[in-house]
């Protein structure tokens, strides 16, 4: 029998684990400068939809609770469009990066692939 304190963690028993970045699936995040901004251009939206509603409702006239509730109103309208514009723009840059690591090879096998299956 064996008394010899076992530890577990990286050190012990990594010699079947793949080097680091080697053998992992590829991801198709975008990298994190593109979702910071991305998440920054929500907020920016936000605040732009929110003084456009507020100088709508001066203009318009209205009492101050309802130029707030327009102000709330248009300002998260303005936030969601910013945020499916900007989901949609994460994931066409995952797709292009995921393209561009594959190389030309595998996109040209791909659409012989799907104009196969129309056939």
């Amino acid at each position: 029998m064996n008394d010899s304190p076992q530890t577990a963690g990286p050190a012990s028993g990594s010699e079947g684990l793949p080097e680091r970045g080697e053998g992992l699936p590829q991801t198709a995040l975008p990298p994190v400068a593109a979702r910071v901004l991305a998440f920054l251009s929500v907020f920016i939206g936000a605040a732009a939809g929110g003084f456009i509603g507020y100088a709508f409702g001066e203009l318009g006239g209205f009492g101050s609770v309802a130029t707030g509730f327009l102000t709330l109103l248009v300002g998260l309208g303005f936030a969601g469009g910013v945020a499916v514009i900007a989901v949609l723009t994460l994931r066409a840059l995952g797709e292009w990066q995921t393209i561009r690591r594959q190389g030309p090879e595998a996109v040209r096998a791909a659409r012989a692939e799907r104009s196969a299956r129309r056939s």
